[in-house]
């Protein structure tokens, strides 16, 4: 299991441990999903936030 799929996993599980039931539920686990999807793939370096940081890598 690499980062991007374990970031997706543990934002499920996150939201569906911080709100059970109803449509603000599924909103919080669909917003904490996409956030541990964005982390993991930071963490696998398959998603470069330089450019919108105004940072350069080396």
């Amino acid at each position: 299991m690499n980062s991007t799929q374990l970031g997706l996993f543990t934002g499920l599980a996150l939201g569906l441990a911080a709100a059970f039931g109803g449509f603000g539920a599924f909103f919080i686990v669909l917003v904490l999903g996409a956030l541990g999807l964005l982390v993991g793939r930071v963490l696998d370096g398959k998603l470069d936030l330089s450019q919108l940081t105004g940072r350069d890598r080396g």
